[in-house]
């Protein structure tokens, strides 16, 4: 398995726009549910995603995470919303 740190890298790697819209990112794992909990912020702005161990397997191949990408655009969308 793979550390906290890397996965973070990965998701970052692959949805730069993370850093760019000054979104906090934190990585965990829950052993107890067996899955990744990312959590991201912007100001009040918080979500709070649980990404499946074959999801994060993914991410680590390199490849998009679908769902943790809409979740990443539905946040800068709701940041992006209350800035106009």
């Amino acid at each position: 398995m793979y550390s906290n740190q890397e996965l973070c890298e990965r998701i970052r790697g692959i949805y730069p726009e993370i850093g760019e819209c000054g979104i906090e990112l934190d990585v965990q794992h829950d052993d107890e549910k067996k899955v990744w909990v990312v959590d991201l912020k912007k100001e009040d702005h918080e979500l709070r995603h649980h990404l499946e161990p074959p999801d994060a397997d993914a991410c680590m191949e390199g490849k998009q995470c679908v769902a943790l990408g809409l979740e990443i655009a539905q946040l800068r969308k709701n940041i992006q919303g209350e800035q106009y």
